[in-house]
């Protein structure tokens, strides 16, 4: 595994394949604005290429990170996709949160061409994949799953194969669902605290110690005091997330009442112009625009 293709250099993406570079590999980029992709290779030394089909051309490894399934349909199975360009033997890794449905619809492709394929969802956002440590759930075989580690250590912290083709969606599925609730039950304390005249602060301090304690409150709650939502990820790709979690809640017949009203909640967020403001900005929606 010493030639890899990066396909996808967004904020995760950039990052990602820079730990792969400064390890050694041999990196082969593709983005769809070329802009970022030649800033990459001027940053790491690798090489740019004008299609996925062509970035992905001697690699051992293609490893995709976009935005949503009919993004990753695009750069792997359509035209000059990145299967045109892969060998027999080769392996697809897909970074993208996507749904269950597209992992096994490329799991197939792949099989097709006898070439390997493991769905690795990330966890751990932008910070994490800069600092090189997130979380990573995979879905395929073991095989594939041994042979692509190697090259994920370089940028995760935590890597687990879940089970077959789709099982790192379904997981990425159920921490996607773990964290809404949690958001927005950080923010109502938030929200009360300041009503009763509290000391924001001071209540997470003592809070934080104890069963209260979580992720989000930790590394969240000084911005949202301050109401700043510029951290992390955004609203928008929290729909998305959500949409695809609640409509496979609905094919298993599995009930999410919480999730599905905060992710209208942060449909507000949104009609209230904050596609791009963070997560946390759930309390935003409960002061209203002013305070």
């Amino acid at each position: 595994m010493s030639t890899v293709a990066f396909i996808g250099l967004g904020v995760m993406g950039y990052p990602m394949a820079g730990h792969l570079a400064r390890a050694g590999l041999t990196v082969r980029v593709y983005n769809r604005s070329e802009a970022k992709a030649k800033a990459w290779a001027e940053q790491f030394g690798g090489s740019h290429h004008a299609t996925p089909a062509e970035a992905a051309q001697g690699a051992d490894l293609v490893l995709v990170c976009v935005g949503n399934d009919n993004d990753v349909r695009q750069v792997t199975t359509g035209e000059q996709g990145a299967l045109s360009g892969m060998r027999a033997g080769s392996l697809l890794v897909d970074h993208t949160t996507a749904s269950a449905d597209l992992a096994q619809e490329l799991d197939a492709a792949c099989r097709a061409r006898s070439i390997g394929f493991i769905d690795a969802p990330v966890s751990g956002g932008q910070q994490g994949a800069e600092n090189g440590v997130l979380t990573i759930m995979c879905g395929g075989q073991q095989a594939d799953y041994e042979c692509a580690r190697p090259v994920l250590d370089h940028y995760a912290r935590a890597i687990s194969l879940m089970g077959p083709a789709g099982s790192g969606q379904l997981t990425k599925m159920v921490n996607q669902i773990c964290i809404a609730g949690l958001v927005q039950g950080l923010a109502e304390g938030l929200h009360f605290a300041e009503r009763a005249g509290l000391d924001q602060q001071q209540v997470i301090d003592v809070i934080s110690k104890g069963a209260a304690g979580s992720w989000q409150m930790e590394n969240r709650h000084k911005t949202m005091i301050a109401d700043e939502y510029e951290h992390g990820f955004a609203v928008d790709w929290m729909r998305k997330d959500l949409g695809i979690c609640l409509e496979q809640a609905r094919r298993l017949q599995a009930r999410l009442p919480v999730t599905a009203l905060v992710d209208q909640f942060y449909g507000d967020v949104q009609v209230m112009g904050g596609g791009r403001w963070d997560t946390s900005s759930l309390l935003r929606r409960l002061r209203g625009h002013g305070h």
